[in-house]
């Protein structure tokens, strides 16, 4: 099949675009889950539920602190999507 190289350009510019917003929430969740890991190790408690609510918590407060950057960047890809059609 032959595949138009805009289209491929747009695809991978789209998800490298969701990848960096995606980043810094899932970082969080990945290090308030290690943290917890490391404490539940510590002190022997062994309760797989307790690592969910810190996770959900930090996750949406990143979340909600990078809402305007989140937005910036849409916006940008946004513009410049539809200046390049």
């Amino acid at each position: 099949m032959d595949y138009d190289e805009n289209l491929i350009q747009i695809v991978a510019e789209t998800l490298l675009l969701a990848l960096k917003i995606v980043a810094p929430i899932l970082g969080a969740g990945i290090v308030v889950g290690l943290v917890i890991s490391i404490l539940q190790s510590v002190t022997s408690i062994q309760e797989q539920t307790l690592t969910f609510v810190p996770k959900i918590f930090a996750m949406v407060l990143v979340a909600v602190l990078l809402i305007p950057w989140i937005v910036a960047r849409l916006l940008d890809f946004t513009a410049e999507m539809l200046t390049v059609w």
